[in-house]
């Protein structure tokens, strides 16, 4: 059976960090690259971050350039998305989601929610000024 857990939210301050996880199985992890997605209330669901888990690379949507980290642990089927200076427009219900790479390649971008094949149930950010 195909899992994608996610977990790590919670209340934050303005300013202040989180880390989430997104912890898989099921699946060849390696195979995937894991994206994260949010939606903020009252907006539809966008992209965050992507990281191909076997090499590592990494793509930011430039609203979280250089606040969120995405790293990956292979070894424990795992990736992380450390949140950095968090503001109150972070407020959002977070998705991890799987891409199959090995076969289409990673051009390092987001790629479009409907190309993603697994998702995890959301964790909750709320980041109060």
């Amino acid at each position: 059976e195909v899992q994608l857990q996610a977990s790590g939210g919670g209340l934050a301050q303005a300013g202040g960090s989180l880390r989430l996880s997104c912890t898989a199985s099921g699946f060849t992890f390696d195979d995937y690259a894991i994206g994260w997605f949010r939606q903020r209330p009252g907006k539809e669901r966008e992209g965050v971050s992507c990281i191909n888990t076997s090499d590592g690379s990494t793509y930011y949507a430039d609203s979280v350039k250089g606040r969120f980290t995405s790293s990956s642990d292979n070894a424990k089927n795992t990736v992380y998305l450390q949140m950095n200076s968090l503001k109150p427009e972070d407020t959002a219900v977070y998705y991890c989601a799987a891409l199959e790479v090995i076969e289409r390649g990673w051009d390092k971008t987001q790629y479009e929610e409907y190309e993603y094949s697994y998702w995890g149930q959301g964790t909750l950010v709320t980041v109060s000024s």
